[in-house]
């Protein structure tokens, strides 16, 4: 299982113009082969910045989504609304809560 975050800064004049892409494409990519989980976070303190976080069965998945179309298409016309570099990350979970029993 393979948990992707990317960190999204955004001009602010372009969060409620992302935020009507992103529920445009949320359940294709929710729908996407090997996409278990999607969400959208936004940080407390700086409200311009959005976190995707989705989980994927394997790289090989994540990989797929990230060369189709529907990834080209949304990621085109989100990148435009950028106000910083966007940073992502490719994570396992190692431990999890209480009630997960990952190791």
């Amino acid at each position: 299982m393979i948990i992707r975050i990317v960190k999204m800064t955004f001009k602010h004049e372009e969060i409620e113009n992302f935020l009507a892409l992103f529920h445009t494409v949320k359940d294709d990519i929710r729908n996407s082969e090997g996409c278990s989980d999607l969400a959208l976070w936004n940080d407390t303190f700086h409200r311009n910045i959005l976190f995707t976080y989705s989980i994927w069965e394997s790289q090989k998945h994540l990989d797929q989504y990230r060369n189709s179309e529907l990834f080209n298409t949304t990621w085109a016309k989100t990148k435009i609304k950028f106000s910083g570099k966007p940073e992502a990350w490719s994570v396992e979970q190692l431990v999890g809560s209480a009630n997960n029993k990952t190791l």
